[in-house]
C-alpha cells in the first residue's frame, strides 16, 4: 500500500520534467528550422544577385543583351553591374530607338565578334568609366549612330568601324574617352564610305587611315603625327605637347586654336584670257583659302567687296567685248571665320532621311557651302578672326587705228617715168648743150668763111 502511494506521488513531478524537456527540445527544433530558411533566402538572394550583370531601372537581368531587351521609354540605361564576357547588338523592344549604356566602371569584353554591334536607324550613348575590350575584335561596329561620352576603348585589330551603304549611313561623335588600337577608325567590310564621324575630344593612340574624308577632327589629343593621314595632319594646326599649357607636355599631339591659310594672297585675273563672275567659293577655290580642321566654323567672304570685285569683272568683260581700254584695277577681299548655328550632328541626317533625301546629303552640302565640313560643335577662344586675299584684273589696252590702204594705180595710162634727177645726169645735159652751141658756132663760121670766098673769086 505504500508503495503505491510512493509512485503516484513520484510521478506528477517526473512527468512535469518530461514536459520541460519537450517543449525545449520542440523550440529549438523551431529555431533551427527558422535559421536554416533564413540562411537559405539569403544564399539565394546572394546567388541571384551574383548572377546579375546588367540592370535597367530596379530590374535586373543575367545578361546585358537581356537587360538591352527591357529597355523602354521610361527607362532606356542599361547599367553595367560586373565585369563580363559577352559581344551584344543594340536591339530594344520595338519602337525603340535610342539607348544609353553605362559602363559604371566595369569591363565588358567580346565573346567571338565585335563587343556593341549598332544596327541601321539604332542610336548608342555610351558613357563612362569603364572598359570596352574587343582584343582581337572590333570594340564598336557601327551602321547607326553613336555617341561616346567617355570610356576607354582598346582592341588588337581595328577599334571602330563604321559603313555608309546605299541604305543609311553611320553617324559617329566622340566628346571624350581613351582610344587604343592599332587602327582607330576603317569601314565595315561592305561599306562604300566611312559615313560622318566627329572627334571633339579624347585621346587616340593608333593610326587613321587616309581615305576617310568624312572624319572631322575638331578636337583631342594624337600620340603620333605620323599615324595621322596626311589630309589631317596639314590642316589640323596640331600642337605638340609641352608647347601650351603648363609646359610639361604628354607626348601627345593637341588640335591647336582656329586659324585660316591662303596659299594665294594675291591673285591676277587677265581678261583677255576670259572672265566670269566669282562666288564665294570661287574664291576659297581659287586662293586656296582654308580653316585649320575646326569645322565648326565657316568661311565667308565680305558681300560688298565680293560685289565691287564682280562689278570690276563685268567691266573687264564689257571692254574686252567693245574692244575698248580698261585700267588695271584690285579689289580687296576680307574672309572670315564665323561659327556655325547648329551644335547637333545627329540632326542633318536624320532630316535627310526623313525627308527621303540621300543619307548625309544634307550635311555633306553644307561641307561644300561654307569650305569646310558640317556644322560641328567645338569652340575656339576667338571668333571672328579674319584674313584678306587681293585680286588683280589687268589692263586691256585699248587697239590701234589700221591704216588706210593706198589708192590702186590706172593700168591704161602709165605711168610716165620720171627723169633722173641726180648730179651726174644735169652736167651730161650742160656738156651735151654746150657741145652743141660750139659746133653751131663752128658751122655758122664755116658758112660765113665760104660764102666770103665765092664773093672774092
Amino acid at each position: 500500500m505504500r508503495s503505491h502511494e510512493k509512485r503516484v506521488n513520484v510521478c506528477p513531478r517526473t512527468q512535469g520534467k518530461y514536459l520541460v524537456s519537450v517543449v525545449l527540445t520542440a523550440v529549438f527544433a523551431i529555431a533551427s528550422l527558422f535559421g536554416t530558411l533564413l540562411f537559405s533566402a539569403d544564399a539565394v538572394a546572394e546567388a541571384a544577385e551574383s548572377q546579375a550583370v546588367a540592370q535597367v531601372g530596379n530590374a535586373t537581368y543575367a545578361s546585358v543583351q537581356e537587360a538591352i531587351g527591357h529597355t523602354s521609354m521610361k527607362n532606356a540605361t542599361v547599367t553595367l553591374l560586373t565585369d563580363v564576357a559577352e559581344s551584344v547588338t543594340i536591339t530594344p523592344l520595338k519602337g525603340m530607338r535610342n539607348v544609353t549604356f553605362d559602363l559604371n566602371g566595369h569591363v565588358l569584353q567580346a565573346d567571338g565578334s565585335a563587343v556593341i554591334t549598332v544596327p541601321a536607324n539604332m542610336q548608342l550613348t555610351i558613357v563612362g568609366p569603364g572598359t570596352v575590350a574587343g582584343g582581337t575584335q572590333p570594340a564598336v561596329d557601327c551602321r547607326g549612330a553613336l555617341h561616346v561620352e567617355g570610356g576607354t576603348f582598346t582592341s588588337d585589330a581595328t577599334l571602330m568601324r563604321f559603313a555608309e551603304t546605299d541604305e543609311t549611313s553611320a553617324q559617329g561623335s566622340f566628346s571624350g574617352g581613351t582610344f587604343t588600337a592599332p587602327t582607330l577608325f576603317n569601314l565595315l567590310d561592305d561599306a562604300k564610305n566611312l559615313g560622318y564621324v566627329t572627334v571633339r575630344g579624347g585621346e587616340y593612340r593608333g593610326m587613321i587611315p587616309a581615305g576617310l574624308n568624312t572624319l572631322a577632327l575638331l578636337s583631342g589629343s594624337f600620340s603620333d603625327l605620323s599615324n595621322l593621314a596626311p589630309y589631317l595632319a596639314d590642316s589640323l594646326g596640331l600642337i605638340p605637347g609641352g608647347t601650351s599649357g603648363d609646359g610639361m607636355g604628354d607626348g601627345m599631339f593637341h588640335v591647336g586654336d582656329l586659324a585660316i591659310s591662303s596659299k594665294q594672297t594675291l591673285v591676277e585675273l587677265n581678261p583677255e584670257s576670259g572672265l566670269q563672275r566669282l562666288s564665294a567659293d570661287d574664291l576659297l577655290t581659287l586662293t586656296g583659302t582654308q580653316l585649320n580642321g575646326i569645322a565648326d566654323y565657316r568661311l565667308v567672304m565680305d558681300s560688298d567687296q565680293l560685289q565691287a570685285l564682280n562689278d570690276q569683272i563685268e567691266r573687264a568683260m564689257q571692254a574686252v567685248g567693245k574692244k575698248k581700254a580698261f585700267e588695271a584695277v584690285s579689289q580687296n577681299i576680307t574672309i572670315t571665320a564665323v561659327r556655325n548655328t547648329s551644335d547637333d550632328d545627329f540632326t542633318d541626317a536624320n532630316a535627310a532621311r526623313s525627308s527621303g533625301m540621300p543619307n548625309g546629303a544634307s550635311s555633306r552640302g553644307s561641307a561644300n557651302a561654307s569650305g569646310g565640313a558640317g556644322m560641328q560643335l567645338r569652340t575656339s577662344d576667338h571668333d571672328g578672326i579674319s584674313a584678306q586675299v587681293t585680286v588683280t584684273i589687268k589692263a586691256v589696252a585699248e587697239p590701234e587705228e589700221p591704216e588706210e590702204p593706198g589708192k590702186p594705180s590706172n593700168p591704161e595710162k602709165p605711168e610716165k617715168p620720171e627723169m633722173p634727177r641726180s648730179g651726174s645726169a644735169v652736167q651730161a645735159l650742160a656738156i651735151i648743150s654746150l657741145l652743141l652751141v660750139i659746133a653751131s658756132a663752128i658751122c655758122a663760121y664755116a658758112t660765113v668763111h665760104l660764102q666770103s670766098s665765092r664773093l672774092h673769086n
